[in-house]
Formats: C-alpha cells, sequence, structure tokens
C-alpha cells in the first residue's frame, strides 16, 4: 500500500486491496473513498468486495465512481463533504492517486488558494500544475 499525505487528514492511494483494511483502521483512517470505477478492476477488487472488507474492519466506506469526465460539481462536493464530516483521517484511493487528488483540488478551488492546493498535492507525489488555471478560475477570496 502506498499511501501519501495531501493534508493533515487527507490521503491518498493508488488501488488497495480487501487485505489492507485492518491495516488502514489501526493507522487510523475512518473513511476510504473508492474513486474507481468497477469497469477499471478484476471482481477481486470491485466496489462490493472492499465495502465488505472496510464494514468489517470498522472502516466508513464510500463509493464515489470517477472518471475525467464524470468529475462534476455534484460528485466534487460529496469528496470535499465526506471529508469535512469524517472523524479521523480519509483515504481515497483509484489507479494512482491522481483522480482523488484532482477531486480534493477542484472541490477546495472555491475557497483555498490555487498555490495551496498545488503545493499540498505537490508534496504528496502529485502534480496539478496543469490545473493552476482552473484552480485560479474558480479561487474567490472572502
Amino acid at each position: 500500500m502506498e499511501i501519501r499525505q495531501i493534508t493533515s487528514r487527507y490521503y491518498v492511494s493508488p488501488q488497495i486491496d480487501p487485505s489492507n483494511m485492518d491495516a488502514l483502521s489501526n493507522a487510523g483512517f475512518t473513511v476510504v473513498i473508492n474513486n474507481r470505477p468497477d469497469y477499471e478492476i478484476g471482481p477481486e477488487l470491485k466496489s462490493s468486495l472492499m465495502e465488505r472488507a472496510a464494514t468489517q474492519t470498522g472502516l466508513h466506506f464510500i463509493a464515489n465512481s470517477l472518471t475525467m469526465d464524470t468529475m462534476t460539481p455534484d460528485r466534487l462536493i460529496l469528496q470535499r463533504q465526506i471529508l469535512e464530516d469524517a472523524e479521523g483521517k480519509v483515504l481515497a484511493y483509484c489507479r494512482s492517486g491522481t483522480r482523488s487528488t484532482i477531486c480534493w483540488a477542484l472541490g477546495h478551488a472555491h475557497d483555498t488558494p490555487p498555490s495551496d492546493l498545488i503545493g499540498a498535492a505537490m508534496k504528496g507525489g502529485y502534480d496539478i500544475k496543469s490545473l493552476a488555471l482552473t484552480l485560479e478560475n474558480t479561487f474567490q477570496p472572502i
């Protein structure tokens, strides 16, 4: 498992396995978000199996299947709301962690300076500088 920290409570990862749920729970995670559509993976990693494994270890599991085409405002809001409502650390996973990072950045773009979003992603190992213009156009400082 390759977990990368984006914020103090939001982490991303490439695809995880059902057997990773105990370790996640023991590491203080309370929520696991699956950002990967079932059609991208084999039957042993389907969302229903991942949810069962997560639930058995006391983790809350959310399926928020994303592609670049389906990264719509409602899905961005859902991802942000899950993070805001979680009582512990949140892990979002997809194929490489990039979609989960982009979803987080876009979901926070209206109230977080673009440089902060890009910097946090970069510290986690994800280069999202190509989103700079989108992030700048969305940011609305108070």
